[in-house]
């Protein structure tokens, strides 16, 4: 398994989250230089990143869009 090293990342969350701090956040600027989405939990910034193929995260973001996720 690799290790990325993400100390350099820039996070961000959406512009629809609240303050809450329950949110979900992704690093753009990394994607762009290694054609990684990086994806983390804002509640605990120290802990781990899952990194997904930019093809996956589209595909990931077009099925919460559609409501594939919707509970209920």
């Amino acid at each position: 398994m690799t290790c990325i090293d993400l100390s350099s990342a820039r996070w961000t969350k959406s512009s629809h989250s609240g303050n809450g701090g329950n949110c979900v956040e992704f690093a753009p600027e990394f994607t762009a230089t290694h054609g990684l989405v990086p994806v983390r939990d804002s509640k605990d910034p120290q802990g781990p990143a899952l990194l997904f193929t930019e093809t996956a995260f589209a595909a990931f973001v077009t099925a919460v869009k559609s409501g594939r996720f919707a509970m209920g």
